[in-house]
């Protein structure tokens, strides 16, 4: 009987206590965080490659990943963000590739042989780290913003193809490209769009990878979209 008497007041306490306690999902977060998760779109172009280079139909580059937004003033206005990602960059020019006794040889193709496809993909494990402003309050999530930082890229995978009149190769891993990478960028824009700008500050090559007895100094810049989501 005891137990039956403490079971009843047990559960009418609790009853009592949910209908007095509320949910407000309209209350404003004051310590919201912004932009935690990010996807770009972009046009590859390289730069300070060998001369005769070009580039032909879309050098695409896709980039996604997750920024942990670690506000630094009281209004929130300020942040640092660090995170990882995953970015794809895909190279369409004239530099071949051949191999010839174990190393690999580099020219620039001409129109002999013709060729349809010569590709470089490129797979990376990204690293972003950018200083944030911008003016967002609890009750927006429409602003300007303007994000800055850095960008250090593992290369894991890489795959070049090369489609040609009696030509064809293909090469993975290749051990002439440089495993890390890494530079700058900017993000800018208002809401859901933003300018995104990168610049490479090193080579896609490594110093001792030559064309014609020339160093292969080639770096990356690309231009495109970014979006952000919460």
């Amino acid at each position: 009987m005891q137990i039956k008497f403490v079971l009843i007041a047990f559960f009418t306490v609790l009853g009592v206590t949910a209908q007095n306690v509320e949910t407000d999902f309209d209350a404003v977060d004051s310590l919201y965080r912004e932009d935690q998760f990010y996807f770009n779109i972009s046009y590859n172009i390289l730069q300070n490659g060998p001369a005769g280079l070009r580039q032909n139909k879309f050098s695409t580059g896709l980039a996604t990943g997750f920024l942990r937004d670690m506000p630094i003033n009281k209004k929130r206005t300020f942040s640092i963000a660090a995170g990882i990602g995953y970015s794809l960059a895909i190279y369409n020019d004239n530099l071949g590739t051949f191999t010839a006794n174990g190393s690999n040889v580099y020219q620039i193709l001409g129109s002999q042989p013709a060729y349809s496809k010569n590709k470089q993909t490129l797979h990376f494990i990204d690293v972003p780290i950018e200083f944030r402003w911008r003016n967002s309050t609890p009750e927006s999530h429409m602003f300007w913003r303007v994000y800055t930082g850095v960008k250090l890229s593992y290369l894991f995978y890489d795959q070049y193809v090369l489609e040609a009149t009696g030509a064809n190769g293909r090469l993975t891993n290749n051990k002439d490209l440089n495993k890390v990478h890494y530079g700058i960028y900017l993000a800018t824009g208002y809401n859901t769009w933003n300018i995104y700008a990168y610049y490479g500050l090193n080579s896609l090559f490594k110093s001792s990878t030559k064309i014609d007895g020339q160093t292969i100094d080639m770096n990356t810049a690309n231009f495109g979209l970014m979006f952000y989501i919460l």
